[in-house]
């Protein structure tokens, strides 16, 4: 990736933050938002040799389970991130999948070559999906849900603003599937320390709240996700 292309030497996610990333997901408390994503992809990508992209994944715990749900189809699943760090865990860990450090808005990949993109959270420019999605393949979404993380929210920020459910609208594209994942995440004080630390809420987040929250016994918190399947 160009020099000029980065936002910083190395842009991305840290080591702390993707130590305490996979440490949280290595729990299982993202588990079933991980298998009703690859659940879709295994049922709307059909081709045998379908190309499929995770963008944004981080150290690769969604990317792999996509490839393991397609692994009988012989289909490949590419990862991406922007953050050395996170494809350096991604690439020595999962082998079933190729992965490349990049940029989510220049997509290292020709026009009309992949039969789905993955996007969990990440940002990308509506015309790069548009060009290098197939016609008739599939782009899957997660986003926050109206109360995604609202305790911890609120231990950080104190008034909680409630995320906005409103489907994105990607011209070119056709929403042909919509479900809402609610569940109660039951954490000790340190689970609830690394989820705060793989979020962007980290960097506001007090030092006191930070103590605070690694000695709690216990912390309980929504998980709350809209998970999306577009059409091109």
């Amino acid at each position: 990736m160009p020099a000029h292309h980065k936002r910083s030497k190395n842009p991305g996610d840290n080591k702390e933050m993707m130590q305490a990333r996979r440490a949280f997901l290595e729990a299982g408390h993202y588990q079933p938002m991980q298998q009703q994503v690859a659940d879709l992809c295994q049922h709307y990508v059909t081709d045998s040799s379908a190309n499929l992209l995770d963008i944004g994944c981080g150290e690769g715990y969604y990317t792999s389970k996509i490839a393991e749900q397609l692994s009988g189809k012989s289909a490949t699943v590419f990862g991406l991130d922007i953050s050395k760090v996170a494809i350096k865990y991604a690439a020595k860990r999962y082998l079933n999948c190729q992965f490349s450090v990049a940029s989510s808005h220049r997509l290292p990949f020709s026009d009309q070559s992949l039969d789905g993109i993955v996007r969990i959270y990440a940002p990308c420019k509506a015309e790069e999906l548009h060009r290098t999605i197939k016609g008739c393949g599939y782009l899957f979404t997660v986003t926050p849900a109206s109360h995604h993380l609202y305790e911890l929210r609120e231990g950080v920020y104190g008034d909680v603003r409630l995320h906005d459910e409103t489907a994105e609208e990607l011209i070119g594209f056709e929403l042909i599937e919509e479900k809402k994942l609610t569940y109660d995440m039951h954490l000790n004080g340190q689970e609830a320390l690394h989820l705060l630390d793989m979020t962007p809420f980290a960097w506001k987040a007090t030092t006191e709240f930070k103590a605070e929250l690694k000695n709690r016994a216990s912390f309980n918190c929504k998980a709350d996700f809209m998970i999306r399947v577009y059409k091109k």
